[in-house]
């Protein structure tokens, strides 16, 4: 009899991330303040398994990438090793650094501005991740484009990102997708190459407009929610949600819908919304994983959003699971 599956394994980007609060935004050649700075995980893929472990969530969690062969690289996998986090398929390489980003925070409003160098994340190719040894659920990649040679074009037309996603569905996981909001030249012509081994996916309006070819509105949400049901049409195998600050709408291939709102937030509360799409991704593969509906996999997203956004680092604000969903008990959902 076959092991029930359980887990996540979470393949892309593992990035170190350098926060720094500023005290504004400045134009080009003028200065501005560096109120506090800070190093952490980044990257969807590093992000969402520190959120679950921080949640408690009492399932596998397994780590697949590339980082380089120095002192980020070595910090990146006793990071994941002291949270529990399964690193055998986080791969070195002396070819590249590990990638880093400088991300700044503007104090006031918490918005975010990121300068990022690219190193080893470029290389992550399908043979770093071997599906056939993983006893996991789900496979949660992450960015499309922003993983130069995933998102390359191979012979037969198709990404080396939609050969990754093959592969793991024919091992018998699922399959879940993250992009990241970029003006990448192709950017349409790379998700529809990965739609069809997508089972779930995880975007923002920004990332669904690219892949419609039209501007989306982020407070319209019945113009979300057909948004996404046009994604779904493009191949996407069991479900797509578009998640923005104010909330998130979702379909299902079975025909079901769902509009979310976020939690009505008081001012002062965001320390940062660096990090916060992967810790709604994180709420989501959660309630996947435990079968949970799509109207409570969407309500503990927004919480789990919520949380991060309590600290200036994408993970720091994490809580378990029951302390994510009590946050909706504390402050009230925006409609």
């Amino acid at each position: 009899m076959t092991s029930p599956r359980s887990g996540i394994l979470a393949a892309g980007n593992f990035i170190v991330d350098y926060v720094k609060i500023v005290d504004h935004y400045p134009q080009q050649d003028m200065l501005a303040s560096i109120l506090g700075e800070s190093q952490a995980n980044g990257g969807g893929p590093y992000n969402v398994l520190k959120d679950l472990a921080a949640m408690q969530v009492g399932f596998p969690l397994a780590a697949c990438g590339l980082v380089g062969d120095d002192a980020n690289g070595r910090w990146i996998r006793n990071d994941c090793e002291a949270h529990g986090i399964d690193t055998t398929q986080l791969h070195s390489t002396a070819l590249r650094s590990t990638s880093y980003t400088d991300a700044m925070t503007v104090q006031s409003t918490g918005r975010r501005t990121f300068f990022h160098q690219r190193g080893a994340n470029a290389l992550f190719a399908p043979s770093h991740c071997d599906c056939t040894k993983s006893t996991a659920k789900i496979l949660h990649l992450g960015y499309l484009m922003l993983l130069d040679h995933l998102d390359s074009f191979n012979e037969a037309g198709e990404t080396q990102a939609t050969t990754l996603l093959r592969q793991a569905q024919q091992a018998g996981l699922e399959t879940s997708v993250d992009m990241v909001s970029t003006e990448h030249p192709q950017f349409r012509e790379i998700a529809l190459s990965a739609l069809p081994h997508t089972d779930h996916l995880i975007i923002n309006e920004i990332e669904a407009s690219r892949v419609l070819s039209r501007p989306l509105e982020a407070d319209d949400f019945q113009a979300l929610l057909t948004a996404a049901q046009e994604i779904l049409q493009l191949g996407v195998r069991q479900s797509v949600t578009i998640h923005v600050e104010h909330g998130a709408a979702a379909c299902t291939r079975a025909g079901e819908t769902h509009i979310q709102p976020s939690l009505h937030l008081p001012t002062g509360y965001s320390q940062g919304a660096t990090g916060a799409g992967d810790a709604f991704a994180a709420g989501l593969l959660y309630g996947l994983h435990e079968g949970h509906s799509l109207a409570d996999r969407l309500r503990l997203a927004v919480c789990t959003a919520a949380a991060s956004l309590s600290h200036p680092t994408p993970s720091g604000g994490m809580k378990s699971v029951t302390a994510c969903l009590a946050l909706a008990h504390q402050f009230p959902f925006r409609f």
